[in-house]
This record gives C-alpha cells, sequence and structure tokens, in this order.
C-alpha cells in the first residue's frame, strides 16, 4: 500500500472531493484525521474506514479550532505526514458588484486563509519529523476564470501562487507543496458555480467545455492527491496538478 504507515490530515473531509481523498488514503493504509466543521459528517465518514481515523469538528478559518484540531492529531497519532488543504468554499455565479462584503470575506477565509492558519500549525512539526507533503485543492478557475466567480477565481489563483512560493521555501525542509487543479465536479458547491437551477441542460452546457466529456469525480482528485502525497512524487515540488479532463487546453 502506497500510505503506509503514514498519517494525514484532510479538511472538508465529510462530504465531496475531501471525503474522497480521505477513504482513498485510508485505503491505502494511512492513518487520517477528517476535520471538518461538520463534525458529525466527519465521523460518519471516519467510521465507515477500515482503520485508525480520527474525526473532528473544526472551522478552518479559525486559528484555535485549526491549531486545536492539528495538535490532537499530531497527539493522537504521534505523528503528521500529509497534509490535505482540501475546504472549499464559493459565492454564488454573479456578476462581481454584486457579491456583497460578507461573501468577498468567507470565500477568502476559507479558500485562502484556511491554508496560512493550517500551516502555521503543522509545518513546525514537518520540520521536527524531517519533511512531509502538503498538497492543495486549487481549481481551473485559478488558470482559466470564467465570468460570474471573479472572487472565487481570484482565491484559487492565490492558491496557486502561494503553492508554489511554499514549495520554494520549505524545500530545505524536506516538504513538498503541490496541488491539484479540479475542474467542476458533482459536489455540493455545484449549483454555486453554476449560479442557475441544476437541470440536464445547464449540466450539458457546462460538460461541453470538457473534452473528456464528463464532470470530475471524487476518485480522480483522489488518486491525484494519493500521487503527490505518496514517495513516489518525492521529487516533484511546487506543480499544479489539472485534474480536468482537457479543460485547460
Amino acid at each position: 500500500m502506497r500510505l503506509q504507515g503514514k498519517t494525514a490530515i484532510v479538511t472538508g473531509a465529510a462530504s465531496g472531493f475531501g471525503k474522497g481523498i480521505a477513504e482513498r488514503f485510508a485505503a491505502e493504509g494511512a492513518r487520517v484525521a477528517l476535520l471538518d466543521i461538520n463534525g458529525k459528517g466527519a465521523r460518519a465518514v471516519a467510521d465507515s474506514l477500515p482503520g485508525e481515523h480520527l474525526a473532528l469538528q473544526c472551522d478552518v478559518t479559525m486559528r484555535s479550532d485549526v491549531s486545536g484540531a492539528i495538535n490532537e492529531a499530531i497527539e493522537q497519532f504521534g505523528r503528521v505526514d500529509i497534509m490535505v488543504n482540501n475546504a472549499g468554499w464559493s459565492h454564488r455565479n454573479m456578476p462581481m458588484l454584486e457579491v456583497d462584503e460578507e461573501s468577498f470575506d468567507r470565500v477568502y477565509a476559507i479558500n485562502v486563509k484556511s491554508i496560512y492558519l493550517t500551516t502555521r500549525a503543522v509545518v513546525p512539526h514537518m520540520r521536527e519529523m524531517g519533511g512531509g507533503a502538503i498538497v492543495n485543492v486549487s481549481s481551473t478557475a485559478g488558470d482559466r476564470p470564467r465570468p460570474g466567480l471573479t472572487w472565487y477565481n481570484s482565491t484559487k489563483g492565490a492558491v496557486n501562487t502561494l503553492t508554489k512560493s511554499m514549495a520554494v521555501e520549505l524545500a530545505p525542509d524536506r516538504i513538498r507543496v503541490n496541488a491539484i487543479a479540479p475542474v467542476i465536479g458533482a459536489t455540493g458547491l455545484l449549483e454555486a458555480f453554476m449560479g442557475q437551477p441544476d437541470t440536464p441542460e445547464i449540466r450539458a452546457k457546462f460538460m461541453a467545455s470538457i473534452p473528456l466529456g464528463r464532470f470530475s469525480l471524487p476518485s480522480d482528485h483522489a488518486a491525484a492527491a494519493l500521487f503527490l502525497a505518496s514517495d513516489e512524487a518525492e521529487f516533484i515540488t511546487g506543480v499544479i496538478l489539472n485534474v480536468d479532463g482537457g479543460r485547460c487546453i
């Protein structure tokens, strides 16, 4: 198994891509700490996984929650080898001037500040352990933005840049930092991305922009995150890996 003996933290692990990543990591032998604001949902996922895992309710925008959860994972598992920053949110697809300030602050807090907070909490530990792997979940929106999601797009552009900057700065500590960039998938954010009711016609319109002809699945991103977190990628850092069915070509 590719993660045997390793431990991982996954944020936003109660559903969607985070759930898929946690499931795949557990199947590959990792012990996983599942962090989510939906603590009950994280517990249900953890209970469904083979092996020893930890579910923690955590608001990734709150420093006390993040540091407390990561410290508890370290205490429970003895070490953390992998940090997956998956938690994300989007304002509804709409003209940029119609997005209110509260939504702007929220999208930056969940998509960007959360990475700042997890990094502050986990990097000192990884340095003590002699290295680690961080995988950030970005979006094709950071590379190929489209109207209606301007402020969300900008958060993912920030994720791409901070991933590369973190990779350079943390390389001497043998901490690798990469990101995956999903194309739209059938998650809880689908209708927000579309900005319209979820109908077969609207889905077909979005799907037509993906050369491989389908939305992404949690399993697609779990496979990509697994590779970047594994020892097979030991010489890969600072990469933004599009998992997009050709959308960004």
